[in-house]
């Protein structure tokens, strides 16, 4: 006889699971059965750690750095990434601004449990990173999605916004560049949506996880304005995916809600991870990631043009980040069977863009350049044999 269950909150039964998950774990049965997988699904750079961050993170460990850090993050950390912002992107940021965060995802958290709530809409784009929905909603507040397409570079633009905005709208959120089309938002656009979001009273908050890894035009940080929520992370141009570390710069006003809303939520970011992310900013450490930025957009002026010439439509080349959004309808009806066949048959493990929202999600598929060029080469081999079957 069953046990009756505890019934769970509502908000749960509108949070989709991660799709590429279940793509993920079916690639790993097949690799653990004897086939060569090549993953192309997962938004992780396949590059290690630099060195000199882990030595940090080590030392941080010897040293007895084990305990809680302030909820804000060490003050070190904090002028640190402050400094990072005025040498690279020439933003002066009081650090005071600057809550270190577990990953991103804690830095988004803060900023929506702040800004949204029961009655309160966030626009955002769809197609769009999964979490930007369902955060939004555990908050008690609808996601607002807005198609955009190749018109759009699959950016929210004023236009969009205007016509999208209602008494509701309480903030914009923006990734760019994005996950997971890697189109980015013109400074120009930026800087109109900014004075819009200013004369309607509307919060901006804009992703930037990929920001230094803009391959075309400059890298374009919303940092400079000192009202608008920014979410950055050590995971992606920084390679510490696992360290689960993030930052959020806020508006000052803002600054003893959202410490507040950290002390309850996770207290602290890892203590370890952020004495290890001190070594991110060294001179050595940045040549590494530059290095490594180079090799990604090598793989993107590879990848990008074979997909086409196999007749995949990718209408916006990606200004950054490490994503091609695959347009597959001229080879199936449905990307998430297109993606299940590509893994079962040909070993090309892919996103389908049911993972990003419902707007042309069948007919999408996203692919990461997150393997060494001669295994995309092979993936380009094997898509060849597959689409002549």
């Amino acid at each position: 006889m069953s046990r009756p269950k505890p019934a769970s909150a509502a908000r749960v039964d509108s949070i989709a699971p991660f799709h590429v998950m279940a793509i993920l774990a079916r690639a790993k049965a097949l690799e653990a059965a004897g086939r060569d997988i090549i993953h192309l699904e997962i938004g992780e750079p396949d590059f290690p750690t630099p060195q000199p961050i882990i030595q940090a993170g080590i030392e941080a460990l010897r040293a007895g750095h084990t305990h809680y850090t302030d909820a804000l993050g060490l003050p070190s950390l904090r002028e640190a990434i402050a400094r990072f912002h005025q040498t690279r992107w020439h933003a002066t940021i009081d650090a005071e601004r600057i809550l270190v965060t577990p990953g991103a995802s804690g830095a988004l958290l803060l900023a929506l449990g702040l800004l949204a709530g029961p009655g309160d809409d966030v626009l955002m784009a769809d197609p769009g990173y999964p979490c930007n929905r369902h955060f939004t909603e555990f908050c008690d507040a609808r996601p607002a999605t807005v198609p955009v397409d190749a018109t759009n570079g699959f950016q929210l633009t004023l236009d969009l916004i205007e016509q999208h905005a209602t008494p509701a709208t309480r903030a914009v959120l923006i990734a760019s560049p994005s996950n997971p089309t890697g189109t980015a938002v013109a400074p120009d656009e930026l800087a109109r949506i900014h004075g819009w979001c200013r004369a309607h009273d509307v919060a901006l908050i804009v992703d930037e996880i990929y920001v230094a890894l803009t391959y075309d035009g400059t890298e374009n940080t919303a940092a400079h304005w000192d009202d608008v929520f920014v979410i950055n992370s050590f995971s992606k141009y920084f390679l510490m995916t696992g360290w689960r570390l993030g930052w959020l710069t806020a508006p000052a006003w803002a600054v003893p809600a959202l410490e507040r809303l950290a002390q309850n939520l996770y207290l602290a970011a890892s203590t370890p991870a952020q004495h290890a992310a001190l070594a991110a900013f060294l001179p050595d450490t940045l040549d590494e990631l530059e290095a490594r930025k180079h090799e990604l957009r090598t793989r993107r002026d590879f990848l990008l043009p074979a997909l086409r010439e196999r007749g995949f439509v990718i209408p916006v080349a990606p200004e950054g980040a490490f994503y091609l959004y695959a347009d597959c309808s001229r080879f199936a009806s449905d990307s998430q069977v297109f993606a299940s066949q590509l893994l079962e048959l040909a070993g090309i493990a892919v996103t389908p863009g049911i993972d990003f929202g419902s707007h042309h999600a069948a007919r999408h598929m996203r692919v990461a350049y997150t393997q060494p060029l001669p295994r995309l080469v092979e993936a380009m081999a094997r898509l060849d044999r597959f689409l002549q079957t």
